[in-house]
């Protein structure tokens, strides 16, 4: 057991709504909160990795600034002074944006991403970039290009991806919430790896502007958080229309305050996909922590009811296609010339682009690249690309068939818990492990990820709940609800 493992859940930095309560009534300032996650940081990330930079400074004079306003009655809202780290590949001016890639190594973002603004409008502080896999290519975090970052509860694992920094500073104490994004379960896997809270809202409630674009029609920015609460405070200020974003939803503010409203379990219908139950690979622990989330909404008043998603089976090759084909076309900016860092070694203008991306990419971005090309070339387009998009077509379309007879829909996570190290090496076994969060980035419908239980080998397993389009405060509250019947949330 590493020396992580044995102390880690005894240092709990807390919630962001506990520490807005503290700064509140003058219990803590944001230069004590910070400073206490900064000392925590030189304690115990050179085991986690789960920082690629944190300015102190900065976040000190931040943190110095929120508290002054708080002394003078001008704090900018509730949240003022709360740090929040950042994935890295979310634009925050002036500060490194390098997606975890060497062709974008000390890159700075001359521009905030609106999520940022949105953030600081609200006077919350930006706490560091967290690791991912390079370019949010992968679900392991072993794919960054300067470290892994191991999962807290056991070091010798892995904490899930691409967000598997935000995750991992947050199950380790390193930081009060986080910002990932998820394109095809990025947020919610690594939560479920790493005994958090993760939140993939509906596409389009939270703006992209200034997120770097993996799979344009798939991305969303989201909270990775100690609890569900804390998910619904966070989404509360990053979500809302922007104007940058052609992809972004009118009116699509969310109200934290709509949480309180009434909720009866009683009248609520949980669909239980069955097919989600025949999926090959699924661990017996997993479907454990499975069945016992459906027990415990049976078991309270909740109705369940069987649902059917047919083309399931269909997901993964159908968004591994599109995904694929959306990078290639979206990183073809990276060529050492428009953005990167350039290999010059010839005067040959080709060379220039081949060298530079030879070199300043990793093998599985190399690898998504060329699938992705592969899939939009001459002859090929209509017989993979366009019979996907009609696929996706499809699954959504069985999304709104089962929500018809349901509220919300529940499944695992991943099919497995977090594994070792070097124990899945075929990328094919891994891409087929997102087989029950892919779905519902294909649908663009939310959906949250929330601690449940363990496996045999102590590490934490995750339930999904799934939402229709544009219902996260049903998705939110019921979560809510689920956790506190559920004590493991309250574990760490």
């Amino acid at each position: 057991m590493s020396t992580v493992q044995k102390f880690v859940f005894k240092h709990n930095p807390g919630t962001i709504h506990e520490a807005s309560d503290a700064l509140e009534t003058g219990d803590l300032s944001s230069v004590k909160l910070c400073e206490g996650l900064i000392d925590r940081i030189d304690s115990v990330d050179s085991e986690i990795n789960g920082f690629l930079s944190v300015d102190k400074d900065q976040i000190l004079e931040d943190a110095t600034a929120s508290d002054s306003r708080r002394k003078n009655g001008k704090e900018l809202s509730p949240y003022d002074g709360i740090p929040i780290a950042i994935k890295d590949n979310i634009s925050v001016k002036d500060q490194t944006c390098g997606c975890a890639s060497k062709i974008l190594e000390g890159f700075a973002s001359p521009y905030n991403a609106t999520v940022i603004n949105n953030l600081r409008k609200n006077g919350v502080v930006c706490f560091g970039r967290t690791n991912m896999d390079e370019f949010a290519m992968g679900s392991t975090t072993e794919f960054s290009a300067y470290r892994k970052t191991s999962n807290p509860w056991d070091v010798g694992r892995v904490p899930g991806g691409s967000s598997g920094g935000s995750a991992a500073v947050i199950s380790s104490g390193q930081a009060l919430a986080a910002l990932g994004s998820d394109t095809g379960g990025s947020i919610r896997q690594p939560a479920s790896f790493c005994g958090v809270v993760g939140l993939k809202p509906t596409y389009g409630r939270v703006s992209r502007y200034g997120l770097v674009a993996f799979a344009s029609s798939l991305d969303q920015i989201g909270p990775i958080t100690r609890d569900v609460e804390d998910a619904s405070i966070l989404f509360e200020l990053i979500s809302g229309h922007d104007e940058l974003d052609s992809t972004s939803l009118p009116k699509s503010n969310f109200n934290y305050a709509d949480l309180h409203d009434e909720f009866d379990i009683n009248s609520l219908k949980i669909g239980i996909p069955k097919e989600f139950l025949e999926v090959q690979g699924l661990s017996t622990d997993v479907k454990g922590a499975f069945e016992k989330s459906i027990s415990i909404f049976k078991s309270h008043g909740c109705g369940i009811v069987e649902v059917t998603l047919p083309n399931l089976a269909y997901a993964v090759s159908s968004y591994y296609i599109i995904a694929t084909a959306e990078a290639s076309s979206n990183l073809s900016r990276f060529d050492g010339i428009r953005y990167g860092n350039r290999v010059d070694k010839s005067s040959d203008l080709l060379d220039i682009y081949l060298d530079s991306r030879e070199n300043g990419f990793g093998e599985e971005v190399k690898r998504r690249i060329l699938l992705g090309t592969y899939v939009l070339s001459s002859g090929y387009y209509d017989a993979y690309y366009l019979r996907a998009q009609k696929m996706r077509t499809l699954i959504r379309d069985d999304f709104n068939k089962a929500f018809s007879a349901c509220d919300l829909l529940l499944s695992p996570v991943s099919p497995i818990s977090a594994y070792p190290f070097g124990s899945v090496s075929d990328p094919l076994q891994t891409y087929l492990s997102d087989i029950y969060t892919i779905p519902v980035n294909l649908a663009g419908n939310c959906a949250i990820s929330v601690p449940t239980s363990f496996d045999g080998d102590g590490m934490p397993i995750g339930t999904q709940l799934i939402g229709n389009f544009m219902e996260e405060v049903k998705l939110l509250q019921a979560a809510s609800w689920f956790e506190s019947v559920n004590d493991i949330g309250k574990q760490t």
